[in-house]
């Protein structure tokens, strides 16, 4: 494992600053990822109804016992890091978050996880067009390679240099993406890297790699040519503590970082499946929609349930 004194610090950040980009190799021992392969085995076995999975063919969300996508590896598991402590504890090894909060310039949150089995075939993007951080350059990544990437299995790509793009304001005055305007933001992105002369490189990782990104550098997966083809990997994800604690966010200390403590993703499920005794999440339902909460306090509710039963579902309220 890595260790980061003040010189290495320096010249490290200096990198990232002027190329958008660092690349650790072999960060992490073979030994290390396997424990956190099984830990992801455990998780999926022992919580299918805790995790939230994001089907990358169809877009649907569902909770891991009700995907039916699971033989296509064409998923992503959301937030592992809410329900394990080896999770958090690589996503914030403690050299890790050293560095990350030297890239920061303060201490890193680690504010989500997604665990994917297979390229994300992603077009180019930058992160700050959908984790849109409250200071510019407040949002960091890391994509941890949890096997060696072949070149038929869609790597990572990237653009270095390009976080230096001016950001893109869309119609309503921000940098948060609206999505009919995409095309227009993918133009504009298309000219400046022309403009630049910024050329797409590709990331044949190795098991144990890490890449960390700053939030406006360019990137996409690449199409993944042969299906057989897997590329096991954990992208984390992590605001500034500045950014975090101004929003109210509940953040829990980790080698020096922090870990934002919160709900996992709202899924939609039929009222059905709770009437065929599943047991309804209660309390994170009334935990997610105060105004429910404050209804069945007052008493003009039974329960939490009831409400989704008859009208939450309807208005598409997530659990």
């Amino acid at each position: 494992m890595a260790t980061f004194d003040g010189p290495k610090l320096a010249a490290l950040r200096a990198q990232f600053q002027r190329d958008g980009y660092l690349v650790l190799q072999g960060y992490f021992s073979s030994a290390r990822i396997d424990g956190l392969l099984a830990e992801v085995a455990r998780l999926l076995r022992e919580h299918p109804l805790e995790i939230v999975v994001d089907s990358r063919l169809t877009g649907q969300r569902a909770w891991w016992a009700d995907t039916p996508y699971r033989e296509t590896e064409r998923h992503k598991l959301n937030d592992l890091y809410l329900l394990s402590d080896m999770v958090r504890g690589c996503a914030l090894d403690e050299p890790l978050a050293g560095l990350l909060a030297a890239l920061l310039q303060e201490p890193a949150v680690l504010c989500n996880s997604l665990n994917l089995g297979k390229g994300s075939a992603d077009e180019p993007h930058i992160d700050s067009l959908f984790m849109t951080p409250r200071t510019p350059g407040a949002l960091a990544a890391t994509w941890i390679a949890l096997e060696d990437v072949h070149a038929d299995s869609g790597p990572l790509t990237y653009f270095p240099g390009s976080h230096r793009i001016p950001l893109h304001h869309f119609s309503d005055g921000t940098r948060h993406a609206i999505r009919g305007e995409m095309p227009v933001w993918f133009d504009y992105i298309q000219r400046e890297l022309k403009a630049r002369g910024i050329e797409e490189q590709v990331f044949l990782a190795k098991k144990g790699d890490v890449f960390i990104w700053h939030s406006d550098l360019v990137h996409s997966g690449s199409p993944i040519r042969d299906m057989r083809c897997t590329r096991t990997s954990m992208v984390c994800h992590y605001f500034t503590e500045s950014d975090t604690r101004a929003q109210g966010c509940d953040l829990v200390p980790l080698h020096g970082g922090y870990w934002m403590r919160r709900l996992a993703q709202p899924v939609t499920v039929p009222p059905e499946v709770f009437e065929a005794g599943r047991r309804f999440p209660e309390e994170n339902y009334l935990a997610r929609h105060a105004d429910v909460k404050a209804a069945v306090a007052a008493g003009h509710w039974p329960s939490g349930y009831q409400h989704y039963k008859l009208h939450g579902f309807k208005e598409g309220r997530g659990i």
